[in-house]
């Protein structure tokens, strides 16, 4: 399984997904590489000290002679490993265009790493650029977060027909594995009828597990770990165990 999460917007849980979910197949026992594509690098610094970071994703990217197996660091959570981002990302779009093969590079590369990690989980940055178009044609499946919000649908038909735009050429194979809800608040009459609104749009897509907004979460990449070493008993760390119950069920 290459799992990429995706979503052009930004703030809605994606990072804190990939994270977790990450996490989560690791603690399976599944052996799990998390792919940080976002130049904000947040699921990198979640589990690695950029500090000690030599090589990152952009090199890539950029060099011929660095391959995705030189920029791999095991984390402290046994079976989980990172390739990190690097502000430098931001800069990928002007230095490749034009480049016939730019949309096939991490693809390309993952196919010297998979029998070492079946489960690959890509952090995509907010937009529809390279980064991510390069994730949605080397991907299995997509998992699109979305936030339990008034403008939770906007943008997702770019997304869409992004996807298609992917599956007609580069990508026949890749499937919405599911849309997740995230940081909802389910006291709230917005947050039921937002929720009922995104059911409406994506049906029997949208996993059953949802995920609540929670202080809990939002702290744990601080501190440099998943929600389930940070807080164990906490409801993000439930229902993020249970997302990776429902993803295992449908791939």
């Amino acid at each position: 399984m290459i799992l990429a999460i995706a979503n052009q917007k930004g703030g809605v849980g994606k990072t804190t997904t990939a994270i977790n979910l990450a996490a989560a197949l690791a603690m399976r026992g599944r052996k799990t590489l998390l792919i940080d594509l976002d130049p904000q690098a947040n699921s990198s610094m979640s589990f690695v000290d950029m500090r000690e970071v030599q090589r990152s994703m952009y090199d890539v990217f950029i060099e011929t002679s660095v391959h995705l197996r030189d920029v791999i660091v095991q984390t402290s959570l046994p079976h989980l490993a990172v390739a990190p981002a690097r502000i430098a990302l931001a800069k990928l779009e002007a230095r490749m265009t034009g480049e016939l093969d730019a949309p096939f590079r991490l693809k390309d590369e993952l196919k010297e790493v998979i029998t070492d990690f079946p489960h690959v989980v890509i952090d995509c940055p907010p937009a529809l650029g390279l980064l991510t178009v390069n994730a949605l044609v080397a991907a299995t499946h997509l998992l699109i977060p979305i936030q339990s919000s008034y403008f939770a649908l906007e943008g997702t038909d770019d997304l869409l027909e992004t996807i298609e735009k992917v599956r007609q050429r580069p990508n026949p194979e890749l499937r919405i594995l599911g849309v997740v809800i995230t940081m909802h608040d389910k006291r709230t009459a917005l947050g039921r009828d937002i929720r009922e609104q995104i059911r409406k749009v994506f049906g029997e897509k949208v996993f059953k597990t949802v995920i609540s907004k929670s202080v809990r979460l939002e702290e744990s990449p601080a501190y440099r770990e998943s929600i389930f070493t940070f807080a164990p008993d906490s409801s993000g760390a439930t229902e993020y165990y249970s997302l990776c119950e429902e993803v295992m069920d449908r791939v």
